[in-house]
């Protein structure tokens, strides 16, 4: 593979009197045009799989064309297909949307040379999301001497889709689970081509938040993601629900077919991949991934229990209201209290109100419990592993929000602050300082392996049931929430085999 770096590329052009002023790079499929940025330079929509449309609908990423001449790189490309609500998430909007969808951005600092690289999984459900919201702006990464590279992958029933003509087309190989196939697909370009951008192949930390939390986690237990990342982070990420299994799946997708005017199970794929986009959009039902015999061999729990996971340096954590998610489940603080065992709730004891119960019982059964399991499996295999709580709310929001609400600590994390639609002149002091701790954790984590951020009081998971605490103040927290995580641990079967 050909490097032509940045500032190697500029001269070079110059020399040979050429108007290009942008910064180049050459990967293995062509020669890209990117744009100065700040701090960074950025490199926009570059395609690292085929488009999957007409007969590639439902297929494992193919391999880009290579293309001659330079192509421009400047431009955000179409976020996947999603029904777009026209509300802002994450300081920004959902931009166009295009089946021909699998493209990436690179940020890179201008002279990089060997530079730590993340790799970022947005959240969404895995149906909905884009590179480009004003969140994920990554340019004090690049500023901080780290490459963060953020794809598009396929999402809803174009991403996480079975169907029985589908199976008997793949034979034996992978399906259903096309999205972490394109995650998977964007690691290996990484491999392949970051060094054209000043990066360190051998040094990539995959991260993600929610479902791109619960991506990552499954991407460790997937075989075939294995030796593509050194280091995980999950923001969020769940994971201690059952799975779904291929069969289960088949029928989702069967009855989907239906809905859309197909005959259901006799469906043919080619009928399939001739449905409208919207029309498969109007007619979903939610995506997640499938236990499908293939890329996700075992459910996610059974990995992990087994030690069958990738034994990388992890940081795993949630936030203190989750529970933001609540009406997204589909119930009210009464409903989720009265689906929780006595057992469980036992161990809360009193609370002011039932909201403040239910926030409770939700942020530890859906994200806190799985976190402190998954961390616990990851320390038992040896590997380092750090847990965190992300409880800190600008001072503006403490009078309306319980705590951190899901997907808040983002742009602490990516130091986005002034990135995001009025923002920059409601920003404190405090939450300088925040944003300040987080970022510094995850650069040093990229950098080194280890969070050297907070004078040494995050220390690694251990017996003490230890968590760091980004709060007001931040700090470590011993034996954290303790009873409370051990009844929800013993009360969710795919975790109770392996209960504190």
């Amino acid at each position: 593979m050909k490097r032509l770096g940045i500032c190697s590329a500029f001269a070079a052009m110059l020399a040979a009197g050429a108007a290009w002023s942008e910064p180049l790079a050459t990967i293995d499929s062509g020669t890209l045009a990117g744009v100065e940025e700040g701090p960074a330079v950025v490199f926009r929509a570059i395609p690292y799989a085929a488009p999957p449309v007409g007969p590639l609908r439902w297929k494992p990423p193919a391999p880009v064309a290579h293309w001659s001449g330079t192509r421009p790189a400047d431009k955000p490309g179409p976020a996947c297909p999603q029904v777009v609500t026209g509300r802002p998430n994450l300081g920004g909007y959902i931009g166009p949307t295009d089946e021909d969808c699998l493209t990436l951005d690179v940020t890179a600092p201008p002279s990089a040379k060997k530079a730590p690289v993340m790799v970022w999984i947005y959240g969404g459900g895995n149906i909905a999301g884009a590179t480009n919201l004003p969140s994920y702006d990554a340019r004090n990464f690049a500023r901080d001497g780290v490459i963060v590279v953020a794809m598009n992958y396929r999402l809803g029933p174009l991403g996480f889709f079975a169907h029985p003509a589908l199976t008997a087309e793949a034979g034996d190989h992978a399906l259903a689970n096309y999205g972490l196939m394109d995650q998977i697909a964007a690691l290996r370009w990484v491999h392949r081509n970051i060094a054209a951008f000043g990066g360190d192949p051998d040094n990539v930390t995959l991260f993600g938040e929610s479902a791109g939390g619960l991506d990552v986690l499954q991407l460790m237990a997937a075989p075939t993601a294995r030796g593509w990342f050194q280091r995980a982070i999950v923001q969020s990420g769940g994971g201690g629900e059952p799975m779904q299994d291929l069969k289960a799946a088949e029928a989702e997708g069967a009855a989907l077919a239906t809905r859309a005017g197909l005959p259901g199970a006799q469906a043919t794929a080619d009928q399939l991949r001739a449905l409208p986009v919207q029309t498969l959009l109007a007619n979903a039902r939610g995506a997640r991934p499938v236990v499908d015999g293939h890329l996700i061999e075992e459910p996610l729990t059974a990995a992990f229990a087994r030690g069958d996971e990738a034994r990388v340096p992890l940081i795993i954590g949630w936030d203190s209201n989750e529970a933001s998610l609540l009406t997204a489940f589909g119930a009210t603080p009464a409903q989720w209290i009265a689906r929780t065992p006595a057992t469980v709730k036992a161990a809360y004891g009193e609370r002011e109100s039932d909201a403040l119960l239910a926030r409770d019982l939700f942020d530890d059964e859906v994200m806190a419990a799985p976190a402190r399991w998954f961390a616990t499996e990851q320390t038992a295999h040896r590997a380092p592993t750090w847990l965190y709580y992300f409880s800190y709310v600008p001072e503006r929001q403490r009078a309306e929000r319980p705590g951190t609400n899901h997907a808040s600590e983002i742009p602490f994390v990516f130091d986005s602050i002034d990135a995001i639609p009025g923002r920059t002149s409601l920003a404190t002091a405090s939450e300088r300082a925040e944003t300040t701790l987080a970022h510094a954790c995850w650069v040093a984590f990229a950098k080194e392996g280890r969070p050297d951020c907070a004078s040494g009081q995050w220390a690694r998971v251990s017996a003490d049931g230890l968590v760091f605490e980004f709060g007001d103040p931040a700090g470590p927290r011993p034996h954290f929430r303790e009873t409370q995580l051990n009844a929800q641990t013993s009360a969710n079967s795919t975790l109770r085999a392996s209960a504190p």
